[in-house]
C-alpha cells in the first residue's frame, strides 16, 4: 500500500511548491488528497467515513507536529543560500528530506493499513487500472522520441521548478544548467521498471491483506515492510551504480544552479521562502 504514503508526501510537495496560496491550499488539503485516494480507489460509502476521518486526523497531527520542522528547514535553506554550500551540503539536505519523509509515512502506515484492509477485489481492480493510466502518461511524456527529445523534455521539468524558486534565467545561465541536467544518466526504461516493480509490490501485499485478513498489527508490519522497502532502489545490485550516480549528478545540478544564480535570484529564492515560512507559522498557530 506503499502508494497512499507517497499520495500524502506528493500532497503536501504540490501544495507547498506550487500553490501561490500555501494557507488556503493547506487548509483546504483533506478534501484535496481525499479525492486523490479516491481517483485511486473509488471507495464506497462504508469507507467514506473512515478515510475522511483518517485523513482529519493525519492533518491535525501534520499541523501541531511537523510545520515548524518545516519553518526550520526552510531557514536552513536560507542560511545556506547567503553563503555558497558545497555539493556535499546539498547532499546531506537530500539525505535529511529522506529520512523524514520515510518517517512521515511510516506514521500513516496504521490508517492505511487499516484501509487495507477493507479494500474489495473491484476497487484493486481500480487501482491497477489507474497505475496502467499513470504508466502509459510515463511512457507519453519521458519515452517520447530519443535521448536528446527526452532529456530536452526532463531539463524543462526540471527548469519548471527552477524557475519556481530562483525567477527567470539568463540564456547563457540555461546553457550552464542544460550541460548540467543532460550530465545525469537517462534510462527512463528503468525507471518505467522501477514504476512497475512497485506496483507489483503493492498489488501483491494489497491482495495478501484483503485475504487473509490478519490483524491491523500485522498489516501495519507489512505496510511499514513495503515503506522502507520503497526507499530502498538497491535490492537489485546491478542498478545500484545507476541510482548513485543519478542521485549524485542531480545534486550537481541543483549545486550548479545555487553557483550561478546571481544576487538577485538569490534575493527571489529568499523572498519566496521566507513567504512559505510565514504561511507554516500562521498554519502553525492555528493548530488546536
Amino acid at each position: 500500500m506503499k502508494k497512499f504514503n507517497t499520495w500524502i508526501v506528493l500532497a503536501f510537495a504540490i501544495l507547498l511548491a506550487a500553490c501561490s496560496s500555501l494557507r488556503l491550499a493547506y487548509n483546504n488539503g483533506d478534501t484535496l488528497l481525499y479525492w486523490w485516494l479516491d481517483a485511486y480507489v473509488d471507495f464506497d460509502s462504508e469507507q467514506k467515513a473512515d478515510v475522511k476521518q483518517d485523513i482529519d486526523g493525519f492533518f491535525r497531527w501534520h499541523r501541531k507536529t511537523q510545520l515548524q520542522d518545516y519553518v526550520q528547514l526552510l531557514q536552513k535553506a536560507q542560511r545556506q543560500l547567503h553563503g555558497n554550500p558545497t555539493a556535499a551540503d546539498l547532499m546531506a539536505d537530500y539525505v535529511d528530506i529522506r529520512d523524514r519523509t520515510e518517517a512521515l509515512l511510516l506514521r500513516a502506515a496504521p490508517d492505511i493499513a487499516e484501509l487495507a484492509l477493507s479494500l474489495k477485489p473491484e476497487q484493486l481492480a481500480t487501482m491497477e487500472k489507474k497505475f496502467a493510466k499513470n504508466n502509459a502518461k510515463f511512457r507519453k511524456e519521458n519515452m517520447k522520441g530519443d535521448a536528446l527529445e527526452q532529456n530536452k523534455f526532463r531539463y524543462k521539468k526540471s527548469m519548471e521548478q527552477f524557475e519556481l524558486w530562483f525567477g527567470s534565467f539568463s540564456d547563457e545561465q540555461e546553457a550552464i544548467i542544460r550541460k548540467a541536467s543532460d550530465a545525469r544518466p537517462l534510462n527512463n526504461e528503468l525507471w518505467l521498471d522501477e514504476r512497475l516493480r512497485r506496483q507489483l509490490k503493492i498489488m501483491t501485499l494489497a491482495r495478501k491483506i484483503m485475504t487473509e485478513q490478519p490483524s491491523k498489527q500485522l498489516a501495519t508490519q507489512w505496510v511499514e515492510e513495503l515503506i522502507r522497502s520503497g526507499f530502498d532502489r538497491f535490492g537489485f545490485s546491478e542498478r545500484k551504480a545507476f541510482f548513485d550516480s543519478y542521485t549524485q549528478s542531480t545534486v550537481e545540478l541543483v549545486h550548479t544552479v545555487v553557483r550561478i544564480s546571481t544576487p538577485e535570484q538569490k534575493a527571489h529564492a529568499q523572498k519566496r521562502m521566507e513567504g512559505w515560512i510565514k504561511d507554516l507559522n500562521t498554519l502553525a498557530a492555528q493548530a488546536h
